[in-house]
């Protein structure tokens, strides 16, 4: 495990290393669009066929009239390991010309000059409706006035729950009536958690993506607590603060004392019928188009502190090192106009104002009633804040991992785990 630990830092720290470095050339780039025909390329982490074939088809229609574009190709890069694989192609002689990037790696590529400004090219294309991007989806990727990528991607957290297993462990009031009687909270969740995991052969409640080891997945629970993982400014460490010893505290309890979420090594889909609960992102409501039990959601629950939404995101930013710049922006102009953005709706919340109503995204998403889209995706985008993010932000998640470590078993001494997360992370943070 130690061996993993280290050879996860040497990547985190490489792949930060290398978009520093890729940066030497960006100025050479040619980027001029006086080619007369041009490929283009965006690196994506989705490789599930029917987006694919979304972006396929815009990408279609858009070559039908500019015949100077040969092919627009959909790059998939293992979610895993993209960022480093990406940094890889811009410091080395393969830069895409597009490429998505994760919101906790948005402070890295935004003020390093990797991406290209997409302001005058948004603004200028016939029917863009600039405005109509909301402040709060395009605040993480601009630096000052100017837009550095597009927040194709703006998909708040929520709290899955299978209706037939919590009929069987003998829930009596469910999330969607807990929730209308004032009552959905972190502890009533956790008891319902606890409640499945007791009277079944299932688990209770699990945090998608965590598995113990990408700690950011955590923010949905401990900002219930008026915890966050750093300052507004990014200068402070958060960990050792009261409201986050008592959030974890509240998790470790909830993990080694009431078994309501799977212990370190046990594994458990949601989507396959293994759990009652689960916290991820709306997005992945696809995966249950093909299984047989009763769903819903619900928002996140609310903490000490009250309800506390949370949102993750991605954009989409053009390559300051790409060779075609111009023919990159316009594509992604179309990509993300009004009624492409109605179309990615269906897999990815949009980030304009207009399309943010239960009858818009009700044709994208029938698998959700209204009251769930106002529930879940509208107010969680209005009132929600982004996963944290830093620059540095590879280094620091390492290595508040390694340092959080310690806390993953029965008997940990919380508050000390926490402080020597500051400790730890102290340095990384005013870099």
């Amino acid at each position: 495990m130690r061996t993993r630990r280290l050879r996860l830092t040497s990547l985190a720290l490489s792949a930060a290393s290398l978009l520093a470095l890729s940066l030497a050339g960006c100025s050479n780039g040619s980027g001029s669009g006086g080619d007369s025909k041009v490929s283009l390329r965006m690196t994506v982490w989705s490789n599930d066929p029917s987006q694919t074939a979304l972006f396929n088809s815009i990408a279609a229609d858009y070559r039908k009239t500019h015949p100077d574009i040969t092919s627009i190709a959909f790059d998939y890069i293992p979610i895993d390991n993209y960022t480093t694989a990406l940094t890889t192609q811009i410091a080395g002689s393969n830069p895409p010309d597009m490429a998505w990037v994760l919101e906790r790696d948005a402070p890295d590529f935004v003020s390093s000059g990797a991406l290209t400004d997409l302001t005058p090219t948004l603004k200028k294309a016939a029917g863009y409706q600039y405005d109509d991007l909301t402040p709060a989806a395009t605040k993480l990727w601009k630096q000052g006035a100017d837009l550095y990528a597009y927040p194709f991607s703006t998909s708040p957290f929520g709290m899955f729950y299978n209706k037939d297993l919590l009929k069987k462990a003998g829930v009596t009031q469910t999330p969607d009536e807990l929730l209308a009687a004032h009552q959905w909270t972190w502890q009533n969740a956790e008891k319902m958690a606890t409640q499945v995991a007791a009277h079944t052969d299932k688990q209770g409640l699990v945090v998608r993506d965590w598995d113990y080891k990408t700690w950011i997945q955590l923010a949905g629970m401990w900002r219930g607590w008026g915890a966050d993982a750093w300052s507004a400014d990014g200068k402070t460490c958060g960990f050792d603060s009261p409201q986050m010893q008592q959030a974890m505290t509240f998790l470790h309890d909830a993990i080694f004392t009431d078994k309501a979420l799977p212990g370190p090594g046990e594994t458990a889909d949601f989507f396959a019928g293994e759990s009652g609960l689960t916290i991820t992102q709306i997005s992945r409501a696809t995966l249950l188009a093909k299984h047989p039990f009763d769903w819903g959601i619900v928002p996140l629950p609310a903490g000490p502190a009250g309800a506390s939404q949370v949102i993750g995101q991605a954009g989409i930013g053009v390559m300051t090192k790409g060779s075609h710049k111009q023919q990159a922006a316009d594509f992604l102009a179309y990509f993300s106009d009004a009624a492409n953005s109605a179309k990615l709706a269906r897999y990815f919340p949009p980030a304009r104002t207009s399309q943010l109503t239960t009858a818009t995204l009700a044709k994208a998403n029938p698998m959700f009633t209204p009251q769930q889209l106002q529930d879940v995706v509208i107010d969680g985008i209005k009132t929600g804040a982004v996963l944290p993010s830093h620059k540095n932000s590879a280094k620091i998640a390492n290595l508040v991992q390694n340092a959080l470590d310690p806390m993953w078993k029965s008997g940990a001494d919380v508050g000390s785990v926490l402080a020597g997360v500051c400790k730890a992370i102290a340095p990384a943070l005013s870099e």
